[in-house]
């Protein structure tokens, strides 16, 4: 038999999501958090670039909420917009308190650094480059310092628990053993997809298992065409490959290809500071004539120590010092836009079932994350997910307690070849260029793996229902919009203005 856990509030994930609303829930009541690995072992974690706050002189949340729209596409949610961006500088100031250590001047105020189609200086930064291990460090110490918070690591979530029409919990594998947890209110904040992909920047846990197990529930998901892709990922044969932030081509640093030629300034008027799909896009080209495509930043080659510590540690372990030579980058896959879809206060179509952080659809991002607002919105839709839980009532029935056993995976090698496949196929013909063929040709394939999956390969499994899930969304979607682009329908149309493809 399965074990069974009973509290009031269970969270999945351990980002800046599911770690903010553990630590904020807990002062309601009991809280488990669920992690595939560690703790640590999450997006937030590799997160260089900022959390985007307006907290400077001559910056507002207006501005920023013009900028964030402005990015999105004409696809963003304006009144969930509207909440990020006012509710985003309390949220920073909070992380603040609560121990995270910002990069300040000398006279103790915020260092608020510039990245790609914002209007202002309004990005804070830790450590330089380092921005999301520390605030996962800080949200890490106060959720293990809260008696009432209990972690399960190890802990892969199988199922979703739906009873008499509302979701009750969990079913899930904790280190290999059967485990049921019943929760009041179920938070589910497990990340991106960026491994469905060949190249990412995303960890291994992005695997996409959040909008697969809340499909399978039958929550409402949105906009799972809409897929990032980071510009600039550093170009070494490693998964996943690790981050070029943009922040350093927002300290003047250029885009170059391998004859010298800096292209980007006959591409968009911001240059290397346009949005990131235009700028994925052109370095995809250059690649796809045969060319390869660098970041040159020798010209902070005072200052990039200083800047980007993180970023020179890892560059230098690999042989490359970017104060002497120039940082060869590829597009990777890196951000999900769409996702299990919320209101305000984070409720998904599935009563008692709560999203927030990037395997959420708030509106907010529309058709093409702003540099930064990731993090922020972890934060601030997060901390209205545990003011929200907090009013939800004790569950009036509960499932009956059912015999299972936790799937057996006897063919570990059959199931990575499988998860292998999928990132070719994902990559080749549902990535930075698609057309109708290769859609077409792409959800057959996964049709094919689906009909030859080894029993007991749930994490392949949930790999390949997510990525149908993004192929079906971008062939029915017959334009170009913000981070989705059909080289069959280069441009956007109005008549897909402000339209939403839901599963």
């Amino acid at each position: 038999m399965s074990q069974r856990i009973r509290t009031r509030f269970l969270v999945i994930g351990s980002g800046v999501a599911g770690l903010h609303t553990a630590w904020r829930a807990s002062e309601h009541g009991e809280v488990y958090v669920l992690t595939k690995r560690s703790l640590f072992d999450s997006a937030t974690a590799y997160a260089q670039g900022g959390i985007a706050a307006a907290l400077g002189a001559g910056d507002s949340p207006e501005l920023h909420r013009k900028d964030t729209l402005a990015a999105g596409a004409a696809l963003c949610d304006s009144a969930a917009v509207e909440v990020l961006t006012s509710e985003g500088p309390a949220r920073v100031r909070e992380l603040a308190t609560a121990g995270v250590r910002f990069d300040t001047d000398l006279r103790g105020r915020l260092s608020l650094g510039r990245e790609a189609a914002h209007s202002r200086h309004r990005i804070v930064h830790a450590h330089g480059d380092q921005t999301g291990a520390e605030v996962a460090r800080a949200l890490i110490q106060r959720v293990s310092e809260t008696p009432n918070i209990h972690v399960l690591e190890t802990a892969r979530v199988l199922d979703l628990i739906v009873h008499a029409g509302r979701c009750c919990g969990v079913r899930a594998s904790v280190a290999g053993r059967a485990v049921e947890i019943i929760a009041d209110a179920t938070v589910l904040a497990a990340g991106g997809c960026g491994q469905l992909f060949r190249y990412t920047t995303n960890p291994e846990v992005a695997t996409g298992d959040g909008y697969a197990i809340a499909h399978r529930a039958g929550a409402r998901l949105s906009d799972m065409e809409f897929v990032q892709f980071h510009p600039t990922a550093l170009d070494t044969p490693e998964n996943p490959l690790q981050l070029i932030s943009e922040a350093v081509r927002g300290e003047q640093a250029t885009l170059v290809n391998d004859k010298g030629v800096r292209f980007m300034t006959k591409v968009h008027r911001l240059g290397e500071l346009a949005p990131r799909d235009i700028v994925a896009r052109a370095i995809f080209r250059e690649q796809q004539a045969g060319r390869r495509v660098f970041v040159d930043a020798r010209g902070l080659k005072r200052t990039f120590a200083k800047r980007f510590p993180g970023i020179l540690a890892i560059c230098l372990a690999r042989g490359i010092d970017p104060r002497r030579v120039r940082i060869p980058v590829t597009p990777a896959a890196h951000y999900m836009m769409g996702g299990v879809v919320t209101d305000l206060a984070g409720r998904s179509s599935l009563e008692r079932l709560y999203a927030c952080g990037e395997v959420s659809c708030t509106g907010v991002h529309g058709a093409n994350r702003l540099a930064s607002n990731s993090l922020l919105e972890g934060l601030v839709f997060a901390e209205r997910v545990a003011r929200d839980v907090a009013t939800v009532t004790r569950l009036p029935r509960l499932p009956r307690k059912a015999a299972w056993r936790v799937p057996v995976l006897l063919d570990r090698g059959a199931a990575q070849v499988a998860a292998d496949a999928i990132r070719v196929l994902m990559w080749d013909y549902a990535g930075i260029d698609r057309t109708a063929k290769g859609l077409r040709t792409c959800l057959e394939r996964l049709d094919d793996l689906a009909a030859r999956l080894p029993s007991g390969a749930t994490e392949e499994a949930n790999m390949l229902e997510t990525a149908r899930l993004i192929a079906e969304a971008a062939l029915m979607r017959r334009e170009s919009r913000g981070g989705h682009y059909r080289r069959d329908f280069p441009r956007p149309k109005n008549k897909w203005r402000g339209r939403h493809i839901e599963f």
